[in-house]
């Protein structure tokens, strides 16, 4: 162990973006001789494969059940229903982006292959899509894979799971307690064999993506670079448009808001994790936006847990980029399929380390996209994994921001909040303006 000790002790994303940078020129300079990489790369995406039905197992479990029914009540049930809205808004607005810039289009990876998937992928109509959420057998689902019947049936039991924790009745809710620490300690495994195989993540992009400029050469930077773009653009518009927009219609300033948030989202921005820019937020809330401790303490951890705003933007571009990247244009269909999946998975799985790439998986996979060993999709998911680090701040960045945007919503309509605070904001903002006005 001491002899790879600097490997598991330096940075996870400096590696991951070594690995990329690394199979990149590997690709290039040595071309289609890069073949004997595949294996590893093949082990990579098995691994990941691996981990998706017991990571949606346990922690969406673990997250529906987490939440108290008694804080379902007003502030709750508004808070939740904000950020479903807005979780719906994002994804939208990143599958708007990706038609608009069309990333991936041009690769043309593995041509031949890709006929190969366009044979494979029947497209079910939206009644289909719809009655198929709801599953015959959820046990069957989970062994076949279907993601969204798991997701629904994982919701549904965890919702469950929450009233029996906290039944009146002693002997049901220690029943409840008994099974929400099985499906607790679960996802504490998970979490510890994704961080595994996170350690691993360094070697299998080098390898995908040395096969993938092997075959395609230098021409597969542009389609990254534009991927990039157009997921900070839609992070963005949406923080300025959805966010400002829902401000606004408040009577909240969108330049005060995002002058007492700034210290959060780039907290956000450097760590990549909401958990851990919580206290941060709290702060925030506290002190820069006057907001109770009673809205803020209950809506900035639900936020944390469900709103991955960020998140469904990145699902909506990168699955629009797979989409192009193979030679299959996602249809209509299938891009209402990828909203409803992002809405559902948002619950419960952003206390995974690799959300973000984990649940990329899942959209895949819920429109007919199998992210195969050695299939084109494949490939095309180890480009996005490759940048995966660098999406992922901006996605962060745009969480955190929507839960500090919803909690002074909710915090405001439930006249929860120190007008003063703000105030002060405007009226020092208006003493800026004068000088200009003159």
């Amino acid at each position: 162990m001491k002899l790879f000790g600097w490997y598991f002790k330096s940075n996870l994303l400096v590696r991951i973006l070594l690995g990329l940078i690394l199979g990149a020129v590997c690709g290039i300079v040595f071309g289609p001789a890069m073949t004997w990489a595949s294996p590893f790369g093949e082990i990579f995406i098995r691994l990941l494969k691996m981990i998706v039905m017991p990571v949606i197992l346990f922690t969406l479990t673990v997250g529906a059940a987490s939440v108290h029914p008694s804080q379902l009540g007003r502030v709750g049930v508004k808070a939740l229903i904000i950020y479903m809205i807005s979780t719906g808004f994002a994804v939208s607005f990143g599958l708007i982006c990706g038609n608009l810039f069309r990333p991936g289009k041009g690769i043309q990876i593995a041509a031949s292959a890709a006929e190969g998937v366009k044979a494979n992928v029947s497209v079910p109509s939206l009644v289909d899509t719809l009655i198929n959420v709801v599953p015959v057998n959820p046990f069957g689902a989970i062994a076949e894979g279907n993601v969204l019947p798991v997701i629904f049936f994982c919701l549904l039991f965890g919702i469950g799971l929450a009233y029996a924790r906290n039944s009146e009745d002693e002997q049901i809710s220690q029943s409840g307690e008994t099974v929400f620490r099985f499906f607790n300690g679960g996802a504490e495994i998970m979490y510890m064999v994704v961080h595994w195989i996170l350690q691993y993540a360094p070697i299998g992009v080098f390898a995908l993506i040395a096969d993938v400029f092997g075959k395609q050469g230098a021409e597969a930077f542009g389609p990254l670079g534009w991927t990039t773009l157009a997921v900070y653009l839609a992070f963005v518009g949406h923080m300025l448009l959805i966010y400002g927009g829902m401000l606004m219609v408040f009577k909240l300033s969108p330049f005060a808001f995002f002058s007492k948030a700034k210290g959060a989202i780039v907290t956000a921005f450097v760590t990549r994790s909401s958990g851990g820019t919580l206290p941060v937020s709290m702060e925030a809330a506290d002190s820069k936006m006057g907001i109770s401790q009673g809205v803020y303490s209950f809506s900035l951890p639900l936020g944390a847990t469900i709103n991955m705003d960020g998140t469904a933007i990145y699902q909506g571009v990168c699955a629009i980029f797979v989409g192009f990247a193979i030679g299959t244009p996602l249809t209509f269909s299938q891009q209402l399929t990828i909203i409803a999946t992002s809405l559902l998975a948002s619950i419960g799985t952003a206390g995974v380390p690799g959300a973000g790439a984990i649940m990329l998986m899942m959209v895949l996979e819920s429109v007919g996209l199998k992210v195969e060993p050695g299939s084109p999709v494949a490939m095309a998911y180890a480009m996005i994994f490759g940048i995966d680090a660098l999406l992922d701040m901006g996605r962060t960045a745009c969480n955190v921001t929507g839960d500090l945007a919803v909690t002074c919503i909710v915090a405001k309509s439930e006249n929860e909040m120190d007008s003063s605070y703000w105030q002060k904001e405007e009226q020092m903002v208006g003493q800026l303006s004068e000088p200009l006005a003159d």
